[in-house]
């Protein structure tokens, strides 16, 4: 088992503003990244904690991503506000962007955020869960770089393309899933190389399309999509919707896009926002309790809700006050908050 550090949540947040600082991001970036990066640590989402930070770093190194930009949100439409992000990563984006979303939503009953030209290497959890906050209730997809290969194919088209659902609850934390529409998160096979762990049966395949469970080899070739032809239509899906429709790069340009340097995706978000108020009005006290009657029924059966087992660990990394992080990692990232890298 590799040999892990225990870090306490403040040094895991001055580690986390360190290398951004020192990667070139302003306060504005740092912080907004840091709120979603922090928080999937603390969460135990390993894959989408402080290793992207290292994914973020090489992106502004390579002169791809800027961190010092500052976000235009533009009133696009009556329902609609865009983002443009400007070649900047989509936390600060987002956040700069939300409260149109919000106020929208409450006037029109439903509204959508287009964030465009945005590297997005983050959890989409926390953003559902924002809105959620709100009452509304949440979905947001992006694209990535083409990693995954189409049902019956071989060769990388679609990204990992996260799709995250939230549905607030008057009386508990909110119902919320995030996951890719491949078999697994990219960072995930990454995190197995570093852990020279092999990886699951049906995950990958190598450059030659085999099945493999080697994860540079996966790496190499293309990931699988979950559920064979059904995550393949999901992943297309999400292409379009966060592609096409919003006037930005699909999973194949933006890897075009960045020339083999290996940075950060570059690509649009669509986030959609809708307002039970609007749609229920006076029927809206019923409607929550049957969606609560719902999530009885499903844990009576003995199911999980999904978020469950990342909120124990936020709970627990709460109250211990610390995050366990593998040691090779924190000295890589100590490495670039000193500036030797």
């Amino acid at each position: 088992m590799a040999e892990t550090r225990r870090l306490t949540l403040e040094a895991l947040e001055r580690l986390t503003h360190g290398v951004l600082a020192a990667s070139g991001f302003d306060a504005a970036h740092a912080e907004a990244i840091g709120r979603v990066i922090d928080a999937a640590q603390r969460d135990a989402c390993h894959s989408h904690g402080v290793y992207r930070l290292l994914g973020m770093a090489s992106a502004v190194r390579e002169g791809l991503a800027r961190g010092d930009v500052a976000p235009e949100v533009i009133d696009h439409a009556r329902t609609i506000v865009k983002v443009d992000a400007r070649f900047g990563f989509s936390p600060l984006a987002f956040e700069r962007g939300l409260p149109a979303l919000i106020e929208k939503t409450r006037r029109q009953g439903i509204a959508a955020m287009a964030i465009n030209r945005c590297f997005h290497f983050t959890a989409l959890w926390p953003e559902v869960e924002r809105i959620a906050a709100e009452g509304l209730v949440g979905i947001a997809m992006t694209p990535s770089h083409a990693w995954v290969a189409p049902h019956g194919g071989s060769r990388g088209l679609f990204g990992t393309n996260p799709l995250a659902f939230s549905w607030p609850r008057p009386h508990a934390e909110p119902y919320v899933f995030d996951f890719a529409t491949s078999a697994i998160a990219r960072g995930d096979i990454e995190l197995h190389r570093r852990a020279g762990k092999p990886l699951e049966p049906g995950w990958a395949v190598d450059s030659a399309g085999r099945p493999t469970l080697d994860p540079q080899a996966a790496l190499d070739g293309a990931m699988l999509s979950f559920g064979g032809h059904k995550g393949s239509a999901l992943a297309t899906m999400i292409e379009l919707l966060a592609g096409p429709l919003i006037d930005d790069m699909t999973s194949l340009e933006s890897q075009r896009f960045d020339h083999g340097r290996g940075a950060a995706p570059c690509h649009g978000e669509l986030i959609l926002a809708l307002d039970p108020q609007a749609f229920l009005g006076v029927s809206l006290e019923a409607a929550q309790a049957r969606a609560e009657a719902l999530f009885a029924e499903i844990v009576a059966q003995g199911a999980r809700l999904p978020s469950e087992r990342r909120r124990a660990a936020r709970r627990r990394a709460t109250t211990e006050g610390a995050v366990e992080i593998p040691a090779a990692l924190v000295e890589e990232l100590e490495a670039l908050r000193s500036g030797q890298d």
